[in-house]
């Protein structure tokens, strides 16, 4: 057998580590539902670093559809699955890639990886840019020769991106020329970066290679493709790690039996491909189903309803603040051709689902994912609907409502969201995969209460995790940025329900003495240090904050506003 893969000093986050040789023998996973099997990784980084079999949730395949062979390479799979000639990307110019095209452009890039950039199967390649049809093609490129993908946003800062860079041991990059700034800034030691959307003669695009198809790398189906990053409540952002065949069983499972496709279909949302809610709805779930895509760079509520009337979109994914914005501009746009109005990453409020309703005919499917299982899990489409619950388990998946100590709870009682499926949460490296799944399922950190016939009902979630606008601001995460300022002595970041937005980041500051009190000021900094969707709506300076008499910080009174000075 051959050695094991070493890697030079320095390029493996701490944690608990499994040397698995090269090539990865198989290894009987957590409750013997899957063995992994032989890996096409010869850089094994990522497989040795998966938590150790009895962290992981139980995995189910109950459905037909879900018994995937053992040799898989997902952009394979979604590139070879549709007519060549079919429409597949679209973009506001009015340029359109069939299905060939599109995989002679993957192809293209695919070698340039293997070739001068020195890719080899199990690298880590980092992908930055706006949401267009290069930046998917990258986002294939890598999966067909074997890579693992890490998609980031392009509002993300050169802070942030160093810090996921050295978690994900990240030596590659494919960047969009308009987001390379900060990227060089983050100074990532050995990155090497490709730009593309250049006119230089390095440019990616640009590269001689030889115009032969690029033939996909046989990973195995439990190799690992992508490497989604989530802001958790302290701040250090977990790494999920997803594999070739969970890529298919989102769209097997969600998109398959609840949203239900058809080939016509042109799908557009506002959800970047750095967010696995947009990587499904804009790349696997219409590939999977031979359908397009309309990729915006801009895709916001000003943007999607002049979008869907100009190009026909029949699928749209948003989040409700979207959806509730859009609702007093609706006089002035064709959306008769929508079919299919999904909504996730917050909570939708039955009074945004009866007013979209009542405008537009259409009732929005509504859903709760999470980055750790890739994509949606609770959802209902059609007569199924229940406006004011999410729904039911989507087919292929299970979930309960259990208490602290992972009882069960009966209908009506709130608890704690457990659940479990074909794909699981699995993070890199990381003590906290044993907070997310205990006894076999998924702890999502949502409490929910299930009705007695049989939907989930939202009731809040069960951290300190701020949703706003459908983005996920971890509290502890800003706070840590805000006290790199030199005026700043403490704070304390914390979400107040917000109308519009579902909630909003407040902070509330102490400053050094004599220090003034400028929330531009801080505005600005934090700008520069994070995505600016992570800074505070507000800043509220107090002499303290309110803590309890052995110190500890009592975030409810601010929440409530009860502090305000």
């Amino acid at each position: 057998m051959p050695s094991p893969t070493r890697y030079a000093p320095g390029t493996s986050p701490p944690g608990r580590r499994c040397t698995f040789s090269t090539p990865v023998p198989a290894l009987v996973t957590a409750r013997g539902r899957t063995a992994m099997h032989l890996s096409a990784h010869v850089d094994t980084f990522a497989r040795d670093h998966l938590p150790p079999p009895h962290e992981w949730p139980e995995l189910r395949f109950d459905l037909p559809e879900l018994h995937y062979p053992d040799r898989l390479n997902c952009a394979e799979e979604l590139l070879s699955g549709a007519d060549p000639d079919r429409p597949v990307f679209r973009t506001p110019a009015g340029t359109v890639w069939s299905y060939g095209e599109l995989r002679g452009h993957v192809d293209r890039i695919a070698h340039v990886l293997g070739g001068d950039l020195g890719v080899v199967p199990g690298n880590r390649v980092l992908l930055r840019g706006p949401t267009t049809p290069w930046l998917a093609a990258c986002w294939l490129a890598v999966l067909k020769a074997g890579a693992v993908a890490v998609t980031v946003l392009a509002q993300q800062r050169p802070h942030e991106l160093a810090t996921m860079c050295a978690i994900a041991g990240v030596r590659h990059a494919l960047c969009d020329v308009r987001a390379l700034d900060d990227l060089v800034k983050a100074d990532i030691p050995g990155l090497r970066t490709a730009v593309y959307g250049g006119d230089g003669p390095d440019d990616l695009l640009r590269r001689p290679v030889t115009g032969a198809p690029f033939p996909a790398v046989d990973t195995a189906a439990d190799d690992v493709a992508l490497i989604a990053f989530t802001s958790g409540t302290t701040g250090r952002p977990k790494g999920c790690m997803h594999f070739h065949r969970d890529l298919l069983a989102v769209s097997d499972t969600f998109a398959r039996h609840v949203l239900r496709p058809e080939p016509g279909d042109v799908f557009a949302g506002s959800p970047p491909l750095g967010f696995t809610f947009g990587l499904g709805g804009l790349v696997v779930f219409p590939m999977r189903a031979g359908a397009s895509a309309l990729l915006l760079e801009q895709a916001g509520p000003r943007q999607l309803l002049p979008a869907v009337a100009a190009h026909r979109v029949s699928v749209l994914f948003t989040a409700p603040t979207a959806y509730r914005a859009m609702l007093d501009a609706l006089d002035g746009h064709d959306v008769s051709s929508l079919r299919r109005c999904v909504s996730a990453g917050e909570n939708l409020p039955a009074a945004t689902w009866r007013a979209w309703h009542e405008r537009t005919g259409l009732g929005i499917i509504n859903g709760i994912g999470a980055t750790e299982l890739l994509h949606i899990f609770l959802s209902a489409a059609d007569e199924h609907v229940r406006p004011g619950t999410t729904g039911v388990p989507v087919p292929g998946w299970q979930a309960r409502i259990q208490d602290a100590d992972g009882e069960p709870l009966p209908d009506g009682r709130p608890g704690l969201l457990a659940v479990r499926g074909p794909v699981g949460c699995r993070y890199l490296a990381d003590p906290r995969q044993r907070e997310y799944v205990r006894d076999g399922w998924n702890i999502t950190g949502d409490t929910y209460v299930r009705e007695p016939d049989g939907y989930f009902r939202y009731v809040s979630r069960a951290d300190d995790m701020i949703i706003s606008a459908g983005y996920n601001i971890a509290g502890p995460e800003v706070e840590d940025a805000l006290l790199r300022h030199p005026d700043v002595v403490e704070t304390a970041v914390v979400g107040r329900p917000d109308e519009t937005r579902g909630q909003v980041a407040v902070a509330y500051t102490v400053l050094r003495e004599g220090a003034r009190c400028d929330a531009e000021a801080l505005r600005a900094f934090l700008t520069a240090e994070l995505a600016p969707y992570k800074c505070p709506r507000e800043f509220v300076f107090l002499d303290a904050l309110p803590r309890t008499a052995t110190g500890k910080l009592q975030r409810f009174r601010l929440r409530t506003g009860g502090d305000r000075q």
